[in-house]
């Protein structure tokens, strides 16, 4: 698998395959169920789909190369290097980014997903890049329209 094609998007291939069966986990299922549901769902379709992932794994946190005793649970780690992060949402708030940005850092892992299985006709899938420590991630949003 490409860690960067010529777009320049990091894990590429890994994303768009992870998009899929998001997208796919919402045609089936709609808006309206608890995150808890999605998050089943989402398992499902991964293994259907051969996406290599850990649901509901304590990743350990560093504080200046130090190992911390506290954890975090990320919702996904796809590919041993993606987090992906489940909301289910009216929108997704500068608070998630924030709080998937800071996994981000605390963790040294470079991309995750904030995926929002929101309340409206179409689910969302937003990218942030760690590229620097101590900068502010870059981000896109991918979007689904219901059909």
């Amino acid at each position: 698998m490409d860690i960067e094609r010529g777009d320049g998007w990091l894990y590429a291939d890994e994303v768009f395959r992870i998009q899929g069966a998001v997208f796919q986990v919402y045609r089936a299922m709609g808006a309206g169920f608890l995150e808890s549901v999605y998050q089943e769902c989402l398992a499902i379709e991964f293994a259907k789909r051969t996406i290599p992932f850990a649901a509901q794994r304590p990743l350990r946190l560093t504080y200046e190369g130090q190992p911390l005793r506290q954890t975090f649970v990320a919702d996904f780690v796809c590919f041993d290097r993606i987090i992906i992060e489940l909301k289910a949402v009216r929108e997704t708030a500068p608070a998630h980014r924030a709080q998937l940005f800071n996994y981000l850092r605390a963790t040294g892992l470079e991309l995750g997903l904030l995926v929002n299985f929101g309340p409206t006709s179409k689910a969302t899938v937003e990218r942030l890049v760690l590229q620097d420590k101590n900068a502010n991630p870059r981000e896109s949003t991918r979007t689904l329209p219901a059909g």
